[in-house]
């Protein structure tokens, strides 16, 4: 894949080199997910005006009323995700591709789901310009992608009232692997709790459920008629 700094423009490699440093500083310890976000160009994923502000620590807008997620966040959420190489991770919610590459680096293999059709073309051009092998799909992703189940990882990139059922039933069962990860903000609009499902088991009470801190994110949205 694509490396920064085999691209032309270099300019960005001091601010991103801080927004890791800050990204320490805030708690975040996993090493290798600080070295994908310090590998990742963040500004090829927003748009043009706020290319400037491309390595602060805060979330911007990429249309279509969604937005391009802190990368605090994004480094939180990866890191519960416990990622190891050649893991399969679903993605809710493409965005703007970034937290998709971040995986990539990872060297997760990923799967992502966006329900917004024109956002998901830009985004998965994207990534296939800059060298990331992410499988998209439209559609609406609380059903998951039954296809390449089952996942070693699914993180949700928006907030949900409730944890939908269909991406606990795609979850890696533990055998000869680690147990699948679900990680996901839970909360209505006033702010969500990050949350974190192992799979335990092959029962449909065989999960374990961990909170942690809160966040905002935009709301995920189902097709489903009471969804």
């Amino acid at each position: 894949m694509a490396s920064p700094d085999d691209r032309p423009d270099r300019r960005f490699r001091r601010r991103r080199q801080r927004l890791v440093d800050q990204l320490r500083e805030r708690g975040i310890d996993d090493e290798r997910v600080l070295e994908a976000i310090g590998a990742v160009p963040r500004h090829e994923f927003v748009a043009p005006a706020f290319k400037s502000r491309a390595y602060a620590d805060e979330a911007l807008p990429i249309g279509m009323d969604q937005t391009i997620s802190q990368p605090f966040t994004v480094a939180y959420e990866t890191s519960l995700l416990e990622v190891e190489p050649d893991d399969r991770v679903l993605e809710v919610g493409t965005g703007s591709g970034y937290q998709a590459a971040v995986l990539c680096e990872m060297g997760a293999r990923v799967f992502s789901v966006e329900r917004h059709k024109p956002l998901l073309e830009r985004s998965a051009q994207l990534l296939a310009d800059l060298g990331y092998q992410v499988r998209t799909r439209h559609g609406d992703g609380t059903n998951g992608w039954p296809a390449f189940a089952p996942y070693d990882g699914i993180v949700v990139t928006a907030a949900a009232p409730d944890i939908p059922d269909p991406l606990l039933r795609q979850l890696r069962e533990p055998n000869e692997h680690r147990g699948g990860r679900l990680v996901i903000p839970v909360g209505g609009s006033g702010g969500q709790r990050m949350t974190r499902i192992r799979r335990t088991g092959s029962g449909v009470h065989d999960y374990e459920r961990e909170e942690f801190h809160s966040f905002r994110f935009v709301p995920l949205v189902s097709d489903e008629p009471n969804g």
